[in-house]
């Protein structure tokens, strides 16, 4: 809702010479017109003055709890932790239900309160974390790139007879891996293949060849137990590339015991020879799993090869979408557009970002809330790259009149 007093902004500066108000006070009333039904409608249900909605509270203490690791303040940093600190604070036990059930509105006014005297009380502390979150709002999220190899194109049934079957005795004799990592058989339901991984926090804990025919359609099913832990299983090639992977976890809310026998498809397109690793994935303790018999199906011939190629472009280019990358022609756009004195482009480009720095760093905060950050970053970079290709076309002209 307050975004509509930056693009107001905004508008004051595209309409400068033209009765800038008229268009700013255009541009709020129309938020206004939008977003007074419901505040009537609450006002009339709750009696109370609720613009849109509950939850400012609850993200303004979880957004201070973020930035105090030692719990200094005493806030919790969690929906849950908050609703048990409510439960016991007030001697409500139902409080510990839900967030806003029952007395949401007391207790979100509780949580303004709470939150608000902290930042009265820490100003310098509370204005450097708006600024480390704004700071943050600058860094690109690692996305999962495309894949270089085409995927499986035939499709397949789960009554399809696998073409290979490596038992358990096998994975125990066969494995290459870590020195640390320990293995054994053991019975759960049948006769199964065990590995304790090492204190690594990545590292490869066992590999078995896969025996395949290059370039078709593949699918290895891995019955796998995770009891304690995090890994990670993989098809990778004989130069490291990975074809298909799937990380699986033991569940929180289950015993040992209780941990359910996961079956793991991985579909792959070998170019060369292949093999199936399992590795650790950021456990923060030694991985336990139980691995049951690794059964190969051929689905037949691979179709659409020719796709490695592009895939192979588009992954490269997803490469360069780094915060390392991005980020310096992006301020370089940003200053280029202030030397020019392009205040309008400045006022469609910025006014958006300036109300995640100002307004969003004040509550906690996650990368899918400033994901529109972004676009506009982006945008700045083109007017970089776009400096750039005038400056090229510039000198070619002048060498061209030579």
């Amino acid at each position: 809702m307050l975004l509509t007093f930056f693009l107001g902004a905004a508008t004051w500066m595209l309409f400068a010479r033209q009765r800038p108000g008229r268009y700013a006070l255009a541009v709020i009333a129309g938020t206004v017109l939008m977003v007074a039904p419901l505040t009537i409608r609450n006002a009339i249900v709750f009696h109370r003055f609720i613009p849109l909605s509950l939850g400012a509270g609850q993200t303004l203490l979880e957004g201070i709890a973020d930035y105090d690791p030692q719990a200094k303040f005493g806030i919790p940093n969690t929906d849950t932790g908050i609703m048990k600190l409510e439960a016991e604070e007030a001697r409500r036990p139902d409080y510990d239900q839900a967030l806003f059930n029952p007395d949401g509105i007391e207790r979100e006014r509780w949580r303004l309160s709470r939150g608000l005297a902290v930042i009265r009380a820490h100003p310098f502390w509370f204005a450097g974390v708006m600024t480390r979150r704004a700071a943050s709002m600058l860094r690109l999220e690692r996305a999962r790139l495309v894949s270089t190899e085409p995927t499986i194109s035939h499709s397949w049934s789960a009554n399809l007879q696998p073409v290979s079957v490596v038992s358990p005795v096998e994975l125990l004799s066969e494995i290459r891996g870590s020195p640390e990592a320990k293995t054994y058989l053991e019975q759960f339901g049948s006769q199964d293949f065990a590995i304790v991984g090492d204190l690594s926090k990545y590292g490869n804990q066992g590999a078995w060849s896969i025996s395949s025919i290059p370039n078709m359609d593949y699918i290895l099913m891995v019955p796998i137990k995770i009891e304690q832990g995090r890994m990670r299983v993989s098809i990778v090639g004989e130069r490291g590339e990975v074809y298909s992977t799937a990380v699986i976890e033991a569940l929180a809310d289950k015993t040992i015991a209780d941990q359910p026998v996961n079956t793991v498809y991985l579909p792959f397109v070998p170019r060369n020879k292949v093999e199936c690793v399992v590795s650790n994935e950021a456990s923060g303790q030694r991985p336990v799993a139980k691995i049951g018999a690794l059964q190969l199906l051929e689905l037949g011939p691979a179709r659409f090869l020719w796709t490695r190629y592009p895939r192979f472009l588009v992954h490269g280019f997803q490469k360069i979408f780094l915060t390392a990358v991005m980020l310096p022609p992006a301020l370089i756009g940003l200053v280029l557009l202030i030397a020019r004195r392009r205040w309008q482009a400045l006022a469609i480009l910025m006014a958006v970002p300036i109300y995640f720095f100002c307004v969003q760093s004040i509550v906690h905060t996650e990368y899918r809330y400033v994901l529109a950050v972004d676009y506009f970053l982006f945008a700045l970079v083109g007017v970089a790259i776009a400096w750039l290709g005038s400056l090229a076309a510039e000198s070619l002209r002048r060498v061209l009149r030579r």
